[in-house]
């Protein structure tokens, strides 16, 4: 179950709402009893860590598994490889110190306990060859917010032996199955390193499986979070439309569907139908988060995303979808976009969309034509009757205003800077 009302962690008035993902924690079940190792990556706050604890509470009916984060970790955690291995087993440690894993047994526990510091990588290969011959269980290992060491060459040495540790399996015991959770697939961790660096996609770990699994939140899902909400409020909510609306929106995206909810439930008197989520979307375009903050960061570290976006946008530029091109993978793996039905790129979620429009346009109002947008914002609530946009009255004034303007410039300018001053 993927709580949503409360994105804190807190319980949220002494109960979650969540929604049911049983069968996404089965399918990744299956890739760990096949011995797999592979990497969880989507965008942020896209419920990773969620999944993570249901899957470890489903593991740990077979397995020996280790479930630890790199969140928090320092610089000196990742000087050298014997410092990765030295972090590594201490993470390990931890958890046995306070009884967070099952199925290990005495005899691997005080291998840990009683592990000396790495001084070399060989030193690292024995320990985990030596840890896994002493438990009956097969040892599965999980690490969350693997980006935190995406910045160091020698996180990359590690699991370079561990890939190495992998392909002698049946040789030698290593761990049955490795896990790794954070917004860069593997294969893209050097990007983190040196954004414009060559030979990004060297993986050290080309041993993984590709990851699958649909992480997006369904409307079947969403409906079935709704009806539970429903059942104490009795609020006549229609749980079908708003899960359809709720996905329309988001198309899915776990945060934004948790943060709708909640902006309904707690800031705008449970109103539950169409114009309250309207109302929840215009609310939420207007916060400040974690995940615009981390969104408008990406567009500054990769230039070619705002150029990709800005050109889809505005120009109305459509864009293959290809995952070998450098900039459409970033975006895909970042969940700014994906591949429509068409086979072509296309921004996530509405909320997105807009997102985007308002950040670019906020921006152009430091370009040349700003004084002429500044101008558009003014004369804003001339085209409002009863509440409702008058499009006709809109595209006159635009009509007039865009030839006084632009006439003398070519096609092409005139169709990049008409979408953005009709849009703002």
């Amino acid at each position: 179950m993927e709580k949503f009302f409360n994105v804190t962690g807190k319980c949220y008035k002494d109960k979650h709402y969540m929604v049911d993902i049983s069968q996404r924690v089965a399918e990744i079940r299956k890739m760990v009893d096949r011995g797999e190792y592979f990497c969880i990556n989507r965008g942020r706050q896209y419920g990773k860590t969620t999944t993570i604890q249901a899957l470890t509470d489903l593991l740990e009916q077979d397995y020996c598994v280790f479930s630890i984060s790199f969140e928090g970790s320092g610089d000196s955690s990742f000087a050298t490889i014997e410092s990765v291995g030295n972090y590594f087993f201490e993470c390990l440690k931890e958890d046995i110190e306070f009884d967070l894993v099952v199925n290990i047994s005495d005899k691997a526990k005080q291998f840990i306990m009683n592990l000396p510091p790495m001084e070399s990588e060989a030193d690292i290969s024995i320990a985990i060859t030596n840890f896994c011959k002493t438990n009956n269980r097969p040892i599965v290992i999980i690490i969350d917010e693997v980006d935190q060491a995406g910045n160091y060459e020698s996180f990359i040495k590690f699991l370079g032996l561990l890939r190495d540790k992998y392909l002698k399996n049946g040789k030698l015991p290593t761990f049955y199955s490795v896990i790794l959770a954070g917004v860069y697939d593997i294969k893209n961790l050097k990007l983190k390193m040196r954004p414009d660096a060559e030979h990004q996609y060297n993986s050290p770990w080309n041993i993984a499986s590709e990851f699958k699994v649909n992480m997006d939140l369904m409307p079947d899902g969403i409906c079935g979070m709704l009806e539970d909400y429903e059942s104490d409020h009795h609020i006549g909510m229609d749980c079908a439309k708003m899960a359809q609306l709720l996905y329309d929106y988001t198309s899915g995206y776990p945060f934004l569907v948790s943060r709708l909810c909640k902006i309904i439930d707690e800031d705008l008197d449970r109103r539950w139908d169409e114009q309250g989520l309207l109302d929840a979307v215009k609310h939420l375009l207007n916060e400040q988060n974690t995940l615009f903050d981390d969104m408008r960061k990406k567009l500054d570290d990769f230039v070619g995303l705002r150029e990709m976006l800005t050109q889809m946008l505005y120009e109305g530029r459509a864009f293959t979808f290809n995952a070998y091109d450098k900039t459409i993978n970033l975006a895909a793996m970042f969940n700014f976009v994906k591949r429509n039905e068409a086979g072509q790129v296309q921004v996530f979620c509405r909320i997105f969309e807009v997102w985007f429009y308002n950040l670019f346009v906020n921006e152009m109002q430091l370009e040349p034509q700003g004084e002429v947008i500044s101008q558009g914002s003014k004369d804003k609530p001339e085209f409002i009757t009863n509440g409702r946009l008058n499009m006709t009255a809109v595209l006159e004034r635009f009509a007039i205003h865009f030839n006084e303007i632009y006439d003398s410039k070519d096609e092409r300018f005139i169709e990049k800077q008409g979408r953005k001053f009709f849009l703002f």
